[in-house]
């Protein structure tokens, strides 16, 4: 059986799970725990970051690269277009999807954290005690905005990111009103990537990821519970309904066997 190594809230790892899900392929997670412990996926693999696929005895990094294999390895429901126009689109989106969903959704999740107390207890596991959630919501802002210009996340770059996200729903929305799919009438790697990725913009509400119920359906503000793109996550999530699998379906995880720091 496949493995994925991954982290269950990373939205590249989800990427890959959705690609699994989409082609009908058996895999089993393995959950990689972050932190210090980092050596034997760092063996397996050569870094350090997830997800990481291993198919018998290969071994493959990156999500871009992992959905690139299964798609040679594994035919059946292609997921890159052989029309040289639908492909140019759908690996050109691909990529954006990375840099922009991905990347940029990171700081935009960083500054929402930042502004806004009751969503930074929220996403705090539900074992945190109480007394611990309220201290960390009662940390300032401002203080935690200073922290992040020290690493390169500071108020300005979470702005110019919050501002690129709002003009890249607005084109998906504006693509998905008029067709069923971001390349014309048929599912493509575009879709299941911008789809996958968008987790970090807002929790699907179904039961796919292993995550606290009240996170379920959340999001980062001003984002997640806009009207404008209302039509971006009502295709995602009709997307989820059509091809992921619930958690109920999915085979038992099994121990991680490592520990890394998670990209």
């Amino acid at each position: 059986m496949l493995e994925l190594y991954q982290f269950e809230v990373s939205q590249y790892s989800e990427k890959v799970r959705l690609i699994l899900d989409y082609k009908g392929l058996e895999y089993r997670k393995i959950e990689v725990t972050p932190g210090v412990g980092q050596l034997d996926l760092y063996k397996m693999s050569g870094q350090r970051q997830v997800p990481v696929l291993k198919d018998g005895e290969t071994i493959v990094a990156d999500s871009t690269e992992i959905a690139f294999y299964l798609d040679r390895k594994y035919p059946e429901k292609p997921i890159i277009p052989a029309d040289p126009l639908k492909r140019g689109q759908c690996l050109l989106i691909e990529e954006w999807a990375d840099e922009s969903i991905g990347i940029k959704g990171r700081f935009a999740l960083v500054g929402a954290l930042n502004q806004n107390p009751n969503f930074r207890s929220s996403v705090l596991p539900k074992e945190v005690p109480d007394v611990v959630k309220n201290i960390i919501s009662a940390v300032p802002g401002d203080l935690l905005s200073a922290l992040g210009t020290g690493v390169g996340v500071g108020p300005d770059t979470v702005k110019e990111a919050t501002k690129a996200l709002k003009q890249d729903l607005e084109a998906l929305s504006l693509i998905l009103e008029h067709q069923p799919y971001l390349v014309g009438d048929e599912i493509t790697l575009a879709d299941l990537a911008v789809a996958g990725l968008s987790i970090i913009l807002k929790q699907p509400g179904g039961d796919y990821l292993d995550i606290p119920d009240n996170l379920k359906g959340k999001g980062i503000p001003g984002l997640a519970d806009n009207t404008a793109y209302d039509a971006f996550f009502l295709w995602r999530d009709r997307l989820y309904m059509d091809y992921r699998k619930p958690l109920s379906s999915q085979p038992s995880e099994e121990e991680s066997p490592t520990s890394i720091e998670i990209e």
